[in-house]
């Protein structure tokens, strides 16, 4: 028989080169023919998003009401380490890092655009009415609140409470491994990994072509640079040296400084257009969305629109962004899980759902809220112009306040600085998942996992389409959910069986457990 620590490196070995190979010929395929790419991106996920549609939103609202539970049931008191644990990072810093990872760039990117989408194109109804404002705002907190949170608050917490209270290795097998000892359960363990590093790549190669091509939108408004393919490629390439700089640095330093950074920034614009938009307007629409969308939560968690023969817009909308945030899970989950180490359950819920749910709230209400106004009672031009060209709309928003063009610089600022510190939080999780779980993994693997996103990502930016750039996002997640499901299943099954870990803690209670 082998040596336990040859197995180790012949499963690490196992699953990076069989992730490696793949990962590179369906990057090789993007390069050589990206209209092709395109299209069976595209043609997958269609078929299954509208053919199973119901099996994702129960899914992602399964989610939801697990995170409850597990925030206000009785395991809130246990601990995502040992008894007597510190938190590694300040709450601050902390909130920082977990919410540049998990969506940043998103919320710049769809913060004006998405509520004017539904505002002139709400479904089943008239659009640019009252009503369709109103519906916008539900429809957007409803793709960017609970539900996108609760994905990685779980997936997160799952990773975490392995790692660092029980010990093990953090690694989307361990959970799996858990529920099923043995041989069976190492090999099903490595496939799930294989699927880990597969979502991860998948959605951070279609955020980042989302945000290049907002980038130079952005760049071509502000300086009015060519929106050709020459100019994507030129800030892939800027973004991808700066990215690897960062990785090189590590999380204390390069991830943690950078995070900290682009929130205070982020705060700071989006209190600039609350004060110098619409500001009673704005926040009339705050506390409106807020009602609307937590009053109709629980009918929205099981919508799909069946009998209004509106299937195909829940598949372009809510699904996709279901599964997009599915596809981030294991990227944003691990590396959340990396930062959260000291946190009790009950406290990771309320950091890494709560706060940044109720942010993401504001920030719709604030720009969206100040871009519905324009549309009623302003100028207008800009829903239109999301329906044209998504990536310009922001920019132009940004117009129609003072200081426009220097708010332009501080977005374009934001979107790289958010984009580089996913693309670095994704490689570093990458190079974990691909090196047998380590906490501080080997630089080479960082270089060769960021590179292989940056690869990706050209081959979707060669098709210049946002739908391609969602479709290759989403692309990872759908295998990836049934490991998910086993993973939480593990989870279950070992918290429950944990004797003592909801009890009052005491250092004599921690020492008499650790003698056990």
């Amino acid at each position: 028989m082998s040596h336990p620590a040859e197995q180790s490196r012949f499963a690490l070995n196992r699953v990076f080169v069989v992730s490696l190979f793949l990962v590179a010929a369906f990057g090789a395929w993007g390069l050589i023919d990206p209209q092709a790419m395109s299209g069976a991106s595209l043609g997958f996920t269609n078929f299954v998003l509208t053919s199973i549609g119901w099996y994702w939103l129960l899914i992602t609202t399964g989610f939801v009401i697990l995170a409850g539970f597990l925030a206000f049931g009785p395991y809130g008191r246990v601990k995502l380490g040992e008894d007597d644990e510190e938190p590694e990072f300040s709450t601050v810093s902390w909130i920082a890092m977990l919410f540049a990872g998990g969506m940043g760039a998103g919320l710049i990117f769809w913060g004006v655009a998405e509520p004017l989408y539904h505002f002139r194109e709400p479904p089943g109804m008239p659009g640019e009415t009252a009503e369709a404002a109103r519906v916008a705002f539900t429809l957007t907190n409803l793709h960017w609140g609970l539900h996108a949170w609760s994905i990685y608050g779980i997936c997160a917490m799952v990773i975490a409470y392995f790692t660092f209270r029980k010990k093990k290795k953090p690694l989307i097998s361990t959970p799996i491994e858990a529920l099923f000892p043995g041989v069976g359960g190492q090999r099903l363990g490595q496939v799930a990994n294989i699927l880990g590093v597969f979502a991860v790549v998948f959605g951070l190669a279609g955020s980042l072509t989302m945000g290049a091509l907002q980038i130079r939108a952005g760049l071509g408004e502000l300086l009015g640079t060519p929106l050709n393919i020459g100019m994507s490629l030129g800030i892939m390439a800027v973004m991808y040296a700066t990215y690897m700089t960062s990785t090189a640095v590590g999380v204390d330093r390069g991830i943690k400084l950078l995070s900290n950074i682009n929130m205070v920034v982020a705060v700071l614009m989006v209190v600039f257009i609350a004060v110098f938009g619409p500001t009673a307007f704005i926040f009339e629409t705050l506390v409106d969305s807020f009602g609307s969308y937590f009053t109709q939560l629980p009918g929205l968690a099981f919508h799909l629109l069946p009998f209004e023969g509106l299937q195909e817009w829940t598949a372009s909308w809510t699904l996709t962004y279901m599964i997009w945030w599915l596809a981030w899970g294991p990227f944003v989950g691990i590396f959340i899980a990396r930062i959260s180490r000291g946190r009790t359950i009950r406290e990771f819920c309320a950091g890494v759902i709560l706060v940044p749910t109720v942010f993401s709230l504001f920030w719709f209400a604030v720009l969206g809220g100040a871009g519905v106004f324009i549309e009623l009672f302003g100028g207008g031009g800009i829903a239109e112009l999301v329906s044209q060209d998504v990536s310009r709309a922001f920019f132009v928003f940004l117009e129609f306040f003072p200081l426009g063009q220097l708010l332009g610089f501080v977005a374009l600022f934001l979107i790289f600085i958010f984009l580089v510190t996913s693309a670095d939080s994704g490689s570093f999780v990458l190079s974990m998942m691909t090196s047998d779980g380590k906490l501080n993994p080997p630089l080479p693997y960082k270089l060769v996992w960021g590179t292989l996103v940056a690869v990706l990502t050209v081959a979707t930016l060669l098709s210049g389409s946002v739908e391609v750039a969602k479709a290759m996002a989403v692309t990872g997640a759908i295998p990836f959910s049934v490991v998910l499901l086993l993973q939480v299943v593990g989870f279950l099954r070992t918290i429950r069986s944990e004797r003592g870990g909801v009890r009052v803690r005491t250092p004599g209670a921690t020492a008499r457990s650790m003698n056990k």
